[in-house]
């Protein structure tokens, strides 16, 4: 797979058009960054009444914190508002559902759109959601780059080989390596459906400069560090399904 352009900046770049050979069915995954403090501060006071569904209204009114509700809530609108855009409806209208987990068989997979055959994943951390749009599953992470002693506590959930690469690497190097690894992870595990409920230490994305493909599924590293003004500090991985597994 081809490594995908920078997003393009919710807010900023023409949102996309709902014509069949347009949304991405069988060519490339397409991905779109938001800024929540801009995004926030340009919304509509009454788009999160109007246009959230009642779930999401209720989930965003327990967060006891404001920067998180705010999140939360740019995010599902953001979200919201692609898809309209995508498949030609209004935002408010978008019929999501949950796909089967893969584990269990319960309701509670991969998030999905009724009716249609477009995939898409969002991950959100400090100011950015990353939103990722497809024709096939596909999952998303985007995370601040953490100190030290949090890569140190959080390395022993990685792969055995995963684990040697950061200790091989300077103290300085690791928390940026350890980044590009447990995004690629996470979004892998996104993409699957199951989240972190499976072992990451089971399946091998490296913490390289190129990332490692994990049976059929593709992993590609998003540029999203400083594409939008004051969000530094960050790393961002797209796993994409490009085939189904062998029997």
């Amino acid at each position: 797979m081809t490594p995908p352009p920078a997003p393009r900046i919710v807010g900023r770049d023409p949102l996309p058009t709902a014509v069949a050979d347009v949304w991405p069915q069988g060519g490339e995954p397409e991905t779109w960054l938001l800024s929540v403090s801009r995004y926030t501060a340009a919304m509509d006071a009454g788009a999160p009444g109007t246009i959230l569904d009642a779930e999401e209204r209720e989930r965003a009114s327990k967060f006891l914190r404001a920067e998180d509700r705010e999140r939360y809530t740019a995010a599902h609108l953001g979200l919201r508002e692609l898809l309209g855009a995508y498949l030609g409806m209004a935002p408010a209208d978008v019929p999501f559902t949950r796909e089967a987990c893969p584990g269990c068989g319960g309701p509670h997979g991969r998030p999905a759109v009724s009716g249609t055959p477009l995939h898409f994943n969002m991950s959100h951390a400090g100011d950015l959601v990353l939103f990722a749009f497809a024709g096939s599953p596909v999952g998303v992470d985007v995370e601040k780059l953490q100190p030290a002693s949090v890569v140190e506590q959080v390395a022993e959930s990685l792969h055995p080989k995963e684990r040697a690469e950061l200790d091989a690497l300077t103290a300085a190097d690791r928390p940026a390596a350890f980044a590009r690894c447990w995004t690629r992870k996470e979004a892998y595990l996104k993409g699957l459906g199951t989240g972190l409920s499976r072992d990451p230490a089971v399946n091998y994305v490296g913490t390289g400069l190129s990332a490692v493909p994990v049976g059929p599924w593709a992993m590609t590293d998003i540029p999203v560090d400083g594409a939008i003004s004051g969000g530094s500090g960050y790393a961002a991985a797209m796993a994409l399904l490009t085939s189904l597994p062998h029997a």
